[in-house]
């Protein structure tokens, strides 16, 4: 009976590991997913889930040679967070390195 238990407790930890490495492998595999990944752990959640993110191609083409060198690409939020000084947090700019994307805020246009 305890053979049992040890092993029944010893795959449900295995399937939570696999659980959670496949959550956070797949947390920055597109640009979308690292823009809301940094927003969920920024303290936006409710913007991580209800916001729209839109390429901002106009941001994109004044730093042009800054961010081709970087790999990277601005996005805009459609309903940015406020921080803690009253700034709306727009623009955001994700980084393209190997097969994830990561972001961090770019500032204001």
């Amino acid at each position: 009976m305890k053979k049992v238990r040890v092993r029944a407790v010893a795959l449900m930890i295995t399937v939570c590991c696999i659980l959670i490495w496949y959550v956070v492998s797949n947390a920055h595999a597109t640009p979308q997913m690292a823009i809301r990944t940094y927003l969920l752990l920024s303290e936006h959640p409710i913007t991580a889930l209800t916001t729209g993110i839109v390429e901002n191609q106009s941001q994109t083409e004044l730093d042009r040679n800054s961010l081709e060198l970087q790999n990277a690409k601005i996005y805009s939020l459609t309903r940015p967070p406020r921080d803690a000084s009253g700034n709306d947090l727009i623009n955001i700019k994700v980084v393209k390195r190997g097969p994830r994307y990561y972001a961090q805020y770019y500032g204001e246009a």
